[in-house]
């Protein structure tokens, strides 16, 4: 492991693409909901990384979640919505009588009991500031579904999964409009990473995975993305989309977003392939500079230059053309499918891993791990091959047995491969080695943060 690759050892890069591997196994049975695990990763670029995922099992309700959310204007709000979304959800599937439960226990001063069992890196960011403000916006949400709501049989998860999205942002957007409105700057408040109004003018995309008696539903807001590993009858692995990306290369998202305005702002609601020129996706939480009336957006941006500083810089001035408001949607896209046998992983990664490697890519190399034929395969040379060509093969052979035998962890192993492809699938360690150690002010041109979590649904089969 002492081996110089360039200017790092294999043991250094193995101690950085490895400093953020989490995996969790869970217990067969029919609290599995048909999951065997799950492997995860996270490798910064930005400092601090603007990247966070999360994963949990609901304990009173029915299921499990997974999410990776891709911050922009600094992690704020990435920060928070990956610590309260599966909440929302939570409290938007759970059933009357167990929010009844909840809110009897918090009239009564009793300990409520927990909602969620996380499964985290040690790593994995938690910021207990704000912890009351948050409460209390959740509980004004399961009373709200006391007071109003019927109870369904079989409450719809996809409905339910809009819900707590739309809900989420919502109370993001409040919690900041008050904070503007009744507080003044308190000495490092503004940099505080929870402050409201900070959370609320950055932004993040999430891509979220519900599990729940063999159904998997996928809602998805922004450019991270959800694709399923689907092993057929003859071995091959191909890649099933599950989600849609909420971009400019997305025309029905395109028409959606020029549709919502008048004729007259065709040529600057959609800018050089971003919304009012400035944000790529067309659909995330919080950004409420695309969201808020023009009145209180200039009231933030004369009032609270404290607040505008700890942002990202892209948040510091206001967009132009700004007319009929809000352009950002906090509505995901859901898409619901049933688990079958052939059904081996779902990949959820941020924009990061796809902007270097195919979705087929990702699954066949997630796919070969598993079943290991990367060692397998023979090499038969054809007649036609020189010797140069049968090096390469046998070069590619030494690198995936390297690879595989290196990383136990598939969000590793694709990370290894996305940083260190040498064209022929395998890793070129030297590449490895030059992009792990670009300096921060330079890593950004060439790779954004990178979050990768596999759920594995089914055995492969071998």
């Amino acid at each position: 492991m002492g081996q110089e690759v360039g200017q790092m050892s294999l043991a250094q890069i193995n101690h950085i693409l490895k400093a953020n591997e989490y995996s969790h196994t869970h217990p067969r049975g029919p609290a599995s909901h048909g999951v065997l695990g799950f492997h995860s990763n996270l490798l910064p670029s930005n400092h601090p990384s603007e990247d966070r995922r999360s994963s949990a099992t609901c304990l009173p309700g029915d299921g499990l979640l997974f999410g990776v959310f891709d911050g922009h204007a600094g992690p704020a709000c990435a920060q928070a919505v990956s610590q309260r979304l599966f909440y929302y959800i939570a409290v938007a599937t759970l059933s009357l009588r167990t929010l009844a439960e909840l809110e009897q226990a918090v009239e009564e001063e009793r300990a409520v009991p927990p909602l969620l069992e996380w499964h985290k890196h040690p790593q994995d960011h938690s910021c207990p500031d704000g912890g009351q403000i948050s409460f209390h916006s959740l509980r004004t949400y399961w009373q709200e579904r006391l007071d109003l709501e019927e109870e369904e049989d079989g409450r719809r998860v996809s409905s339910a999964l809009v819900n707590a999205f739309s809900r989420l942002d919502n109370d993001l957007s409040l919690e900041a409009q008050v904070h503007l409105s009744i507080r003044g700057s308190l000495p490092g408040e503004a940099w505080s990473l929870s402050s409201p109004l900070r959370v609320a003018l950055s932004g993040c995309t999430a891509c979220v995975a519900h599990v729940s008696g063999g159904v998997l539903h996928v809602a998805n807001l922004g450019d991270s993305r959800a694709v399923l590993g689907v092993q057929e009858p003859d071995g091959r692995w191909s890649a099933l989309s599950l989600s849609n990306d909420h971009n400019a290369q997305n025309p029905d998202e395109l028409q959606r977003i020029l549709g919502e305005h008048p004729a007259a702002e065709r040529r600057t609601a959609v800018r050089h392939d971003r919304l009012l020129g400035l944000l790529l996706p067309f659909r995330a939480f919080g950004d409420v500079r695309f969201k808020w009336s023009a009145e209180t957006l200039r009231r933030v941006y004369e009032t609270r230059p404290d607040v505008l500083s700890a942002v990202g810089e892209a948040a510091r001035t206001p967009p132009q053309h700004y007319l009929t408001p809000p352009y950002l949607s906090a509505r995901p896209e859901v898409s619901r499918h049933r688990i079958r046998h052939k059904d081996k992983f779902l990949v959820l990664a941020t924009d990061g891993l796809w902007e270097l490697m195919h979705r087929q890519t990702v699954v066949q190399l997630v796919g070969e791990q598993l079943t290991g034929l990367q060692q397998q395969r023979p090499i038969i040379p054809g007649a036609d091959m020189t010797l140069g060509g049968l090096q390469r093969l046998l070069l590619d052979r030494k690198g995936r047995a390297l690879s595989a035998l290196e990383d136990q962890n598939a969000a590793t192993h694709l990370l290894r491969h996305a940083l260190g492809d040498d064209g022929y699938g395998g890793v070129e360690p030297k590449r490895l080695a030059k992009m792990l150690s670009l300096p921060a002010h330079l890593a950004r041109s060439y790779r954004d943060d990178i979050t990768i979590t596999v759920i594995h649904l089914n055995e492969p089969d071998v």
